[in-house]
């Protein structure tokens, strides 16, 4: 395979796959703080799809990257370049994504049990209110705690 078949079969896996865009960076800082905290889910190991990044697309399909994995498979060894990156970027974003949605769900859940302990009378106005507070600053993301 030529130079110019790699590169025109690079750019097409690009286009067509939508190549692995990595964590801007306030997702990165916020990804760091998550794991800092404990709190980060981790779907997918970053180390590990680096390692089979090596390998002919693992990487790629490690992290369910599958119209890249097939385009790194084929150009393989090349793909060592690359591949062992994108897989480490695409399973920080899987677990990024992954963390985001559980504290959300969190968040609503005890959302939802501090409404109804208002509804029944369990709570004063002002005690739901901090309460609510309390709950938005655990769940925020960008929380220092």
């Amino acid at each position: 395979m030529n130079r110019s078949s790699i590169t025109l079969l690079i750019a097409l896996a690009c286009l067509v796959t939508g190549c692995v865009t990595p964590l801007n960076s306030r997702q990165k800082s916020e990804y760091e703080s998550l794991a800092a905290r404990g709190l980060l889910v981790e779907e997918k190991d970053p180390k590990l799809a680096a390692v089979l990044g090596v390998l002919p697309g693992g990487g790629s399909f490690y992290t369910g990257e599958i119209g890249l994995g097939i385009v790194n498979f084929v150009v393989w060894p090349y793909s060592i370049l690359w591949d062992p990156i994108s897989g480490a970027d695409a399973a920080k974003k899987i677990n990024f994504y992954a963390t985001v949605a559980e504290m959300e769900a969190n968040r609503d859940r005890e959302f939802k049990q501090l409404d109804r302990q208002l509804e029944d009378g369990d709570l004063t106005q002002a005690i739901y209110l901090k309460k609510k507070r309390e709950i938005e600053d655990k769940y925020s993301v960008r929380s220092a705690h």
